[in-house]
């Protein structure tokens, strides 16, 4: 009676092992298809009934949408957003967002695009150390500051670790626009890292001598 049951127990199980394995399926069409751009895949499998915020364990848990951000495909990015994607789901392991995604590979129309549907402008990552603003002041991309800026992305949040700001990122990269922009904006010229560097120090240190000019015509204190 016991293998009866058991026997049974299996072939009702094997309808859901089944469909699950299909979904499984279809959500990792959907996510290879965001890392290559796949437009006509992206569609087939959401109109499959693929998961469009599901999260891939084997890339630290990001989404299709993150994924299409980072990567610049902007086609793929308008359909997500589209078809309704979370632009503010953070990923699992960092806890990074498309915005962040897309700051950090220089993506400005991307960006632009997930400002517009209501991205979160301040978003940290899980252990707070970089925002979009951060990581676009240190990557050097002067128009996604623009844009951040004009979102208004608050200008002297701080990493937790490091206690560096976007002004900071701005100046050790030797990004003088960008620094110029981020004063403009109410940066604060003579806040401290964790460590006590100054903003000033910072620049002196990997001799950004043009950076040094201005901070001191600013009001820099070393």
């Amino acid at each position: 009676m016991k293998r009866i049951l058991s026997f049974v127990s299996c072939i009702i199980l094997i309808p859901a092992i089944i469909a699950g394995a299909v979904e499984s399926d279809k959500n990792a069409e959907l996510f290879q298809a965001a890392v290559t751009g796949n437009l006509k895949q992206i569609q087939a499998t959401l109109a499959r009934g693929a998961d469009i915020n599901v999260m891939n364990n084997s890339t630290n848990g990001i989404t299709p949408l993150m994924e299409a951000s980072a990567n610049g495909h902007i086609e793929v990015v308008k359909l997500l957003l589209n078809k309704g994607a979370n632009v503010n789901i953070k990923s699992k392991n960092a806890g990074e967002t498309a915005l962040i995604k897309a700051s950090i590979g220089g993506n400005k129309e991307i960006v632009k695009l997930l400002l517009n549907k209501g991205a979160d402008v301040n978003a940290k990552l899980t252990k707070g150390e970089y925002t979009a603003l951060m990581c676009a002041s240190g990557g050097g991309y002067t128009e996604i500051v623009k844009l951040l800026l004009n979102k208004g992305a608050n200008v002297n949040i701080k990493g937790i670790s490091a206690g560096e700001t976007a002004l900071m990122k701005a100046s050790v990269g030797g990004h003088k626009e960008i620094v110029k922009l981020l004063l403009e904006k109410g940066a604060d010229v003579n806040i401290k890292s964790n460590d006590g560097s100054t903003v000033l120090a910072l620049a002196k240190k990997n001799g950004r001598k043009e950076i040094v000019d201005i901070l001191e015509k600013a009001g820099a204190n070393q």
